[in-house]
Order: structure tokens, then C-alpha cells, then sequence
């Protein structure tokens, strides 16, 4: 595949970056540790979360959950509750299976080897990258979307993004250019780089400290940068629930792991036809989800008869709960705002 690599000196940009971030990285609290768990654990809330959202969540699952120990003590529930709000709660669930691993593979310690890392349930190449190189020092890029974005646009690089191999392309890129002993502080860089100026839309490139080295930029073609040809369409799927509730009562379950918002609570899927004349309202919710695009619709049933309630929740074994304990449960975020909006009267 053609390219257009620009003819500098690679690693006088990697120095540069890092001067820059020395000055002007940001301030945050995982920054100041080198403890592998705690990098483990930020690296899985911020891959798909934006920091100045998931800080808060960060710092109290640390309170909650201090060390890899602790979590694997944790009942699979507290853990997905001290994930809510963050939503791709199998992140939470892969977290746990992990520190699992870790106690019972690695003798409770976490492990330093890249490859082992890499065994841990839910950890792929981009974080078992930064574990290596911010807490052990190991010369391994931390390759994520910031990388492809800045690389592309610094050497006006044509290569396809969505390619199988741009991994390993844009991986040695990265490798000519990261100074040596500063893999860590290169792999932060490039992420507040990528995140904060070098953005996808409305890049700052006046702020930039490689823009006399970017060649999008300098021949104005940053928004052309970088390549992506391949586009997944999303496929619509459509739910239904039943809310049925007695008095100030309503009935939940667990879901599965076979399929999306696992292990999370949700309402029953189905009623009996005796059931249909106790509709009292009907609503469809949209939700989008990584390419899936929701249409959820809940249909509230509200029952006369306690015994009736109760035989259908224990004959398809359902939970009684209310508001209060829902609380501390963790549902997919469009039956927590359903939750969170029905009628006080109803309860």
C-alpha cells in the first residue's frame, strides 16, 4: 500500500512531544502511581468513557476496591453497581473474571510480563501496552485511536486505518519515534495529545507542539487524516418489557452473559394473555448502542391482585422489588431512566 511518510527525523518529533508534555500534561490521579492495578483499572474505565466523566467513578471503585484482592473478593452485583453510570458493563464483569486470574494464576500479584498481561480477561494490546509502559518501563506503544489520528496527520499518512495490519503499521511507526526509557511519559503524551488538540473534529493545530513537523498541516489537509475506508453499518434491534407492578412492588431479573447488558436487571419480557387487559400504558424508547441502533418499547402493567403478582413471579422466576432496592442494582441505562421516571403515586 503506498504511503506518503514524510522524510524527518522521527525521533526528534517523539522528543518534542515529550517536552511538551512535561509541561503541559495533565494533572491527573492516576498519574502518580505506578501501581498496575490502579493503571489497569483507569485504562479499562477511560477506553470508552471521557475522563472528565469517568474521575469520579475511577476514584471510588479505587475507594471500593483498593486492590486487586478486594475485587476478586466482591460479589459480581457490588461490582456492577460501583460501575453504574459507565455503561459497557462488560468492561466490570471482565474486570472481575481478571482479578480473579490474577489470585489464581499469578499467585495474587499482577503480572509484568507483556504477554501475561495480555492473558487477563478483557485486556487487549492498547492496554496491556500502557500497563507496560507506564508501570514497568517497557518500550511497547500504546496504539489506540489517538495514535492512528496524530501519526496519520503528522506524516500525512494514507494508510487505511480499518485495515487488519494498521496495528502492527502504525505500532513500528510509533517505535521509531518513542525516545528511549520514556515509553510511558511518550504513550501519556500521545493520549493527551490525541485527545486534547489533535481531536477527530475542530483539531487545535495552532496550540500543536509537532505542528512545524505535521505535514497534514502544513499542506491544510488535517481533516483528510486519517483514512478510514471501512464503515460497520448499524443493525436495528427491537425489545419489549413488561413492567408489572403491584402497589409499590415490581418484578426484575438478571440477565444472562450470552448477549448485550450482561449479568444486568431488566423486566419481565413476556406476560400471560390475562395479563393484557392490565396495560395501563404503552412506551418506546430509542437507545443506541456500538452498531446497534435500540428501539425498546415497555409496556407498564399494573395488577389488582397481590396472589396473582406473586405466582407469576415465582412460577417464572422473577424478583419482587421496589425503587429503593432497584437502586442498587444495576439495569441498562434506558430501564434506569424509565425507573427513574415513573410516577411517585404508582408506589
Amino acid at each position: 500500500m503506498k504511503t506518503k511518510n514524510q522524510n524527518a527525523d522521527f525521533l526528534h518529533v517523539g522528543e518534542k512531544l515529550l517536552a511538551w508534555y512535561k509541561i503541559h500534561g495533565r494533572d491527573l490521579p492516576f498519574r502518580n502511581t505506578n501501581d498496575p492495578y490502579k493503571i489497569w483499572i483507569c485504562e479499562i474505565i477511560f477506553q470508552q468513557t471521557r475522563i472528565e466523566q469517568g474521575l469520579n467513578h475511577y476514584k471510588n471503585f479505587i475507594q471500593r476496591f483498593p486492590t486487586v484482592q478486594d475485587l476478586a473478593k466482591a460479589e459480581t452485583d457490588e461490582v456492577l453497581l460501583y460501575w453504574k453510570g459507565l455503561g459497557y458493563y462488560s468492561r466490570a464483569l471482565n474486570l472481575h473474571k481478571a482479578s480473579l486470574q490474577i489470585i489464581n494464576d499469578f499467585k495474587g500479584k499482577f503480572p509484568k510480563d507483556y504477554e501475561d498481561i495480555l492473558s487477563l480477561k478483557g485486556v487487549g494490546k492498547y492496554t496491556a501496552a500502557a500497563i507496560s509502559s507506564i508501570c514497568f518501563g517497557k518500550k511497547i506503544p500504546a496504539v489506540d485511536g489517538n495514535f492512528y489520528r496524530v501519526l496519520s496527520r503528522v506524516f500525512a499518512d494514507d494508510f487505511d486505518v480499518s485495515h487488519s495490519k494498521a496495528f502492527q503499521y502504525f505500532t513500528e511507526l510509533a517505535l521509531l519515534m518513542m525516545p528511549e526509557n520514556e515509553a510511558g511519559h511518550f504513550n501519556e503524551a500521545m493520549m493527551d495529545l490525541g485527545s486534547g488538540i489533535c481531536k477527530p473534529k475542530n483539531p487545535e493545530c495552532i496550540n500543536c507542539p509537532l505542528s512545524a513537523d505535521c505535514l497534514a498541516f502544513n499542506i491544510g489537509k488535517v481533516q483528510s487524516f486519517p483514512v478510514k475506508s471501512k464503515k460497520v453499518k448499524p443493525t436495528d434491534l427491537e425489545l419489549t418489557y413488561y413492567f408489572v407492578g403491584f402497589k409499590d412492588q415490581f418484578l426484575i431479573r438478571q440477565r444472562d452473559t450470552d448477549f448485550i447488558w450482561k449479568k444486568l436487571y431488566e423486566f419481565p419480557n413476556s406476560i400471560p394473555n390475562e395479563f393484557q387487559e392490565s396495560i395501563v400504558t404503552q412506551k418506546t424508547i430509542a437507545h443506541k448502542l456500538t452498531h446497534k441502533n435500540v428501539s425498546i418499547h415497555i409496556y407498564k402493567v399494573i395488577l389488582e391482585k397481590e396472589k396473582t403478582f406473586k405466582k407469576f413471579a415465582k412460577e417464572n422466576g422473577y424478583l419482587i422489588s421496589n425503587k429503593k432496592e432497584a437502586h442498587h442494582k444495576s439495569f441498562p441505562k434506558p430501564l434506569e431512566n424509565y425507573l427513574a421516571n415513573l410516577d411517585a403515586e404508582l408506589f
